[in-house]
């Protein structure tokens, strides 16, 4: 029964990384800031059921599945490297280190929240 967990998790994150990609890339005007607001959401999301506690339908479904399937890491690579090869390696800079530093403190806010939840 887990794999079909996590496949209908990684199905569903997917899509909902598509959609919300697309969304905020025409609202910010840059496919890279998507990628970067998933990035930024999917990492406070792991983190907050990360810290709720060990759940065997929450890990397989949401964390792996949902989550595994929601986040763009691949996709961020490949953005940061597009911007280095048109030259605009201030950009690409920027994007690596605004990604991983809110990404991290979104984990980590993420986690907090969780587990101040379970106080």
């Amino acid at each position: 029964m887990k794999f079909l967990y996590i496949a209908v998790g990684s199905a569903a994150g997917g899509v909902l990384r598509f959609w919300l990609g697309a969304v905020a890339a025409r609202w910010l005007g840059a496919p890279h800031l998507g990628t970067m607001l998933v990035n930024v959401t999917g990492s406070f999301a792991i983190g907050f059921l990360a810290a709720r506690g060990p759940a065997p339908v929450t890990q397989q479904l949401l964390m792996i599945g949902l989550l595994g399937g929601y986040t763009t890491f691949s996709s961020f690579s490949l953005q940061t490297l597009e911007l280095a090869h048109e030259g605009r390696l201030a950009a690409a800079g920027a994007n690596v280190l605004l990604s991983v530093a809110l990404s991290l403190l979104a984990v980590w806010l993420g986690h907090a929240v969780g587990a101040a939840l379970n106080r």
